[in-house]
């Protein structure tokens, strides 16, 4: 399987979930170290692009191509299975609680999360500390402009 990550040019190999454990996100923590990736590059820019304006965005974005081989084991985690609110704006506690317990448990690598800005398309948390970890590759680095269209 291949997935998607959009990044700065300078953390684009640094791909350690330690970035994402700065600060509170959707599916982890403050501390927690996971990687956040899409299941296409269109997600992945979607996914960067509801948190930046045209004054804020940076211009050394490259496109990480993950190459995940396929006996790693996904946990899926179904819509159904969420609250009702749990694509809000600011990410509510549950969420954060399942990416959490999803890297401390280390029972999976990639846990596969429905997208909260693109409805119907997925996005794969991956936990760095896991022992399959090792086996995902980043394939391909290359430079992603924004185009500028996007935030008119």
């Amino acid at each position: 399987m291949k997935l998607f990550r959009l990044s700065k040019k300078k953390y684009a190999t640094a791909f350690n979930g330690k970035g994402a454990a700065k600060s509170n996100n959707r599916w982890n923590s403050k501390g927690t170290e996971i990687i956040y990736t899409a299941e296409s590059r269109a997600l992945a820019m979607a996914e960067v692009a509801v948190h930046v304006t045209m004054a804020t965005l940076p211009k050394d974005f490259v496109m990480l191509t993950i190459d995940v081989p396929d006996e790693i084991e996904i946990k899926k985690i179904d819509l159904k299975d969420l609250d009702e609110n749990w694509n809000m704006m600011l990410p509510n506690s549950k969420t954060k609680k399942i990416g959490d317990v999803f890297i401390d448990d280390l029972e999976f690598c990639i846990l596969k999360v429905p997208s909260a800005v693109v409805k119907g398309d997925f996005n794969y948390l991956i936990n760095p500390h896991h022992k399959m970890f090792k086996k995902i590759k980043i394939i391909d680095v290359t430079n992603f402009p924004f185009d500028k269209r996007i935030f008119q």
